[in-house]
């Protein structure tokens, strides 16, 4: 076999592992950023269809790598152990410049301990949630990654105090959303409810019938319209609503601009929450999993927030409705609260508002780039 290196084509190849749609968002940005710096490099690995479109070569589909939970992850073992073992041998011999791993770290800190011998600059950009699950993937990041590039300002003090070279480089999502729909204008009389019931196939399935029980109680007021932010990820939609009354839009592409139009928005858990909240909306923020991955989290899990822009903002700035709290009477009653008071709607948009003022300024995929490419002087 005949081995590739940095010098075939004329190229620098960097190698990009990113295993989820937040990850996608960031990892397509990063590319674009890099290309428009360094117009000699090439890029390979994993990722989603904005990677893929950005110009990334990928060995697998990125459809086979969104899984959430524990239980779901084990159920696919045999798949990720033989990802892990062609990933390896893939960077053995293409010979990148750089390794760039994004979040993703069940898979990509394994990735990390593996190819260290290579000694190949590994760059972590979007942390892993070491603040969530303890401080012991520190000691494997200390020793794999050659730099973090963190995204949340609290934790490159954490990365510090553990002796990790780290950069706070700001929240890509600043980048990625237009001006308009920054700190939106919110409009109290608005009678739209957004439903966000997540990306991946398994979120989908659990929290869209209980948002959808829901939005009928309350529907009996006869006051609202709804709309499912949806993915292009083959789930039939369709299907959740049959046996349904209920005034509800599929929309797919232009979920921010709903956002933006909504009066309160239930979202599930996951940077879906810090782009509500980058906008500025009220949310109820649901999450359910698998039982056993639930009681496996709330072993590890070491925060009593789940939501991200609660975390960001140090508090409970919007309610957070977890597995057996997550019933349709309990997110209607928190609903509830939202629509029929305009000044507790408008006081937690003010929270979050200052929250965001946390998460940097635009200009931070620019900022990640610029770190990155000084690993691989181009």
């Amino acid at each position: 076999m005949e081995i590739a290196s940095e010098m075939s084509g004329n190229t620098i190849p960097l190698f990009i592992s990113a295993g989820d749609p937040s990850g996608d968002i960031a990892g397509s940005l990063l590319l674009r950023e890099l290309k428009a710096s360094c117009s000699g490099l090439s890029f390979i690995g994993l990722g989603g269809e904005r990677m893929k479109a950005a110009g990334q070569e990928q060995t697998v589909p990125g459809s086979a790598l969104a899984v959430m939970g524990f239980w779901e992850v084990a159920r696919k073992f045999r798949f990720f152990r033989k990802l892990l073992s062609d990933t390896v041998e893939t960077i053995r011999e293409r010979k990148p410049r750089a390794v760039i791993l994004i979040d993703y770290p069940g898979f990509n800190l394994r990735l990390a301990e593996m190819i260290e011998p290579f000694e190949i600059p590994i760059i972590y950009y979007i942390s892993p949630q070491i603040w969530a699950w303890g401080a012991n993937r520190i000691t494997k990041i200390r020793k794999s990654v050659d730099l973090m590039l963190v995204i949340l300002p609290f934790e490159k003090q954490i990365y510090d105090k553990a002796g990790v070279r780290s950069e706070f480089v700001g929240h890509y999502l600043l980048d990625d959303m237009e001006r308009k729909h920054i700190k939106a204008p919110y409009n109290s009389e608005s009678d739209l409810i957004m439903l966000m019931p997540g990306s991946r196939p398994q979120e989908v399935q659990r929290m869209l019938p209980t948002m959808l029980d829901a939005a009928e109680i309350l529907a009996i007021e006869g006051k609202w319209r709804y709309a499912i932010a949806a993915v292009d990820t083959g789930i039939e939609y369709t299907s959740y609503l049959e046996q349904r009354d209920l005034p509800v839009e599929i929309v797919k592409g232009h979920t921010r601009e709903l956002i933006a139009d909504s009066r309160l928005v239930i979202t599930s858990s996951g940077t879906a929450t810090l782009e509500t909240g980058i906008i500025g909306r009220p949310m109820i923020v649901v999450y359910k999993t698998g039982v056993m991955t639930y009681i496996i989290a709330r072993l590890l899990i070491k925060i009593d927030k789940v939501a991200l822009i609660n975390i960001c903002g140090e508090k409970k700035i919007v309610p957070e409705l977890i597995q057996g709290k997550a019933t349709a009477e309990r997110i209607a009653a928190e609903a509830s609260r939202f629509l029929a008071d305009p000044t507790l709607a408008r006081n937690v948009i003010s929270e979050l508002n200052k929250t965001v003022d946390r998460l940097g300024s635009s200009g931070s995929v620019a900022r990640a780039a610029g770190a990155i490419l000084e690993y691989i002087n181009c």
